[in-house]
């Protein structure tokens, strides 16, 4: 916990930001209890959830002997932030509200960043699925990824020698706590929102502090188990998943010199239009239908907060 009384402080500081999910939020800080060695901080941020929920999680808080702050209003990079301000620990933590740690997740973290050299300002793990149901047979094995799945057991730095799909991603991430604080944390016009789907604000901030000459590892010996909720495993969420990943990759896009991939998004979505009109339900033309829906939300994008 933080300095009380003259107490050492942590070593790591753990932030949970959640909202109106107190089932999730319990089995979380469940996996937090059982860590072996000296407990961490424990942050709990309330994303602006409505009054039933915002009550349970309040215990669930209390129970683990958690700080508990809340955000007025939700969104995902602002509850970040929240937790990022409180942060007492050197390394700060973040872990969705759906993943739970291995029991020695805290351990080996703690012990990795120790190994890392000192212009290294962030660190991400292992993140493997627990399924809540199968993985339907139609979803494409090439997307598998967007359900935030991490199998690689390996150690490296982004940039250099980790393979395709492996990065730091934020159910299992954590920064040199200072080094995020000097590139003002997370973006608050990028990710979640309510439905509004928005990603791509680890990457926003992998950049900036890259561009500080800060470096980036993974290692997958720091694991957890990510729910992978029943409700996502449908032709529709991932095709949502996929439009608002357009729309991600175009409003970075913008931040970075303008949206140069519209051209050529407008002109493949010409083509794909009929395929919009499919039954949202149905799984048949699924990848070239993610397609269509991905260059849509680019263009969508490209309108945002304009």
């Amino acid at each position: 916990m933080a300095d009380d009384g003259g107490a050492a402080p942590p070593a790591l500081t753990v932030v949970i930001c959640t909202h109106a999910r107190p089932g999730y939020l319990a089995a979380c800080l469940d996996g937090l209890a059982r860590q072996e060695g000296a407990a961490p901080e424990l942050i709990v941020v309330d994303s602006a959830s409505p009054a039933g929920p915002a009550a349970e999680i309040a215990r669930e808080a209390r129970r683990a002997g958690a700080k508990l702050l809340r955000a007025d209003r939700s969104g995902l990079s602002l509850a970040r932030n929240i937790g990022l301000a409180a942060a007492a620990a050197p390394w700060t933590a973040y872990l969705d509200d759906d993943a739970v740690p291995e029991p020695d997740w805290a351990r080996r973290l703690l012990g990795a960043t120790a190994r890392l050299p000192a212009d290294a300002v962030a660190l991400g793990g292992r993140i493997l699925p627990a399924w809540e149901a199968p993985l339907p047979a139609w979803w494409p094995a090439t997307l598998r990824g967007v359900l935030t799945i991490v199998e690689w057991d390996g150690v490296g730095e982004e940039g250099r020698d980790l393979p395709p799909g492996v990065a730091v991603y934020g159910a299992n991430m954590a920064f040199r706590t200072s080094a995020l604080r000097e590139v003002g944390g997370f973006p608050e016009e990028l990710g979640r929102v309510g439905d509004r789907l928005l990603s791509g604000e680890e990457v926003e901030v992998l950049d900036r502090l890259r561009a500080r000459g800060g470096r980036a590892f993974y290692d997958g010996s720091v694991t957890v188990r990510h729910s992978i909720q029943r409700d996502r495993l449908r032709p529709g969420w991932l095709l949502s998943r996929l439009h608002w990943q357009g729309a991600t990759d175009a409003l970075r896009d913008r931040r970075q010199g303008g949206a140069r991939r519209a051209p050529g998004a407008a002109a493949k979505l010409a083509l794909q239009a009929p395929l919009l009109l499919w039954p949202a339900g149905s799984a048949g033309l699924l990848r070239a239908r993610c397609g269509a829906a991905y260059n849509l939300g680019y263009l969508r994008g490209t309108l945002l907060g304009r």
